[in-house]
């Protein structure tokens, strides 16, 4: 991995923990909430015999939600160690610690053995790894024969309006999205087949309008009619990525 690599995973994950971004986000990291999250584990057929892994988990929404739901064993792994001990925080407080665990981890080098898992799901991330080749072929490494991939994320088919773009660019991290079929093909190329697409292109709607509720409401509060809200989360983006570099810079 190079410096700038680490740069940008390190940047990703300092950046969603900041307070502006948690605000307009709220606890669970991606377009759809549960209910996206609730559907992928329907069309993966999980079961409580299933061993899940969650890449990116953050604070554990997720995670901690599938294992409630469907009974499953989940791993989920995140690049921040602060965001896994929300993550460890939360599954204690919903009293499913045994059936979850969680570790630090590099999604472009998976902490795991060959075919450790019956399944692995990554909600809204590979659009923010550097390397997703690399990434794709850790998945086909540490799922079984037979198991199964679950990927919700942002696609980009065509350009988005430049309001929606730039506000979710700085909030997402989604300036490494491609289309769909490159996915596919990205994907396809570490072995995975048999793909069922589907379109959920109004949750990332919803999450837009709802950020931008969210950004007037502060706004009203506030009372600053200077305030810049697209100005202040550019800020926050650039001041984890500072502090991320400066953490690299130590180590």
């Amino acid at each position: 991995m190079t410096d700038s690599e680490g740069e940008i995973k390190a940047c990703c994950a300092g950046f969603y923990q900041s307070n502006i971004v948690r605000l307009l986000l709220g606890d669970v990291l991606h377009p759809g909430g549960l209910q996206l999250t609730h559907h992928l584990g329907d069309v993966l057929a999980l079961g409580k015999d299933d061993r899940v892994l969650d890449i990116a988990c953050g604070p554990g929404s997720s995670a901690v939600y599938m294992a409630k739901q469907f009974g499953c064993h989940v791993t989920g792994l995140d690049y921040s160690a602060e965001t896994l001990s929300q993550a460890e925080k939360h599954a204690a407080s919903q009293g499913v610690t045994h059936p979850t665990h969680f570790g630090q981890g590099d999604a472009e080098l998976l902490p795991f053995e060959d075919g450790s898992f019956d399944a692995v799901i990554s909600e809204c991330s590979l659009c923010t790894f550097p390397n997703k080749t690399t990434a794709a072929h850790e998945m086909a490494r540490v799922i079984r024969s037979g198991g199964r991939l679950g990927i919700t994320d942002v696609t980009l088919d065509g350009s988005l309006p430049d309001d929606i773009q730039s506000l979710l660019g700085w909030v997402s991290c989604i300036a490494g999205a491609v289309s769909t079929q490159d996915y596919v093909s990205l994907l396809g190329d570490a072995g995975f087949s048999h793909f069922t697409v589907e379109d959920h292109r109004e949750a990332g709607r919803a999450l837009v309008e709802d950020i931008r509720r969210k950004l007037l409401g502060i706004e009203m509060v506030m009372g600053l009619a200077s305030w810049n809200s697209e100005r202040s989360i550019r800020k926050a983006h650039e001041r984890s990525c500072s502090e991320s570099r400066h953490s690299l810079t130590r180590v």
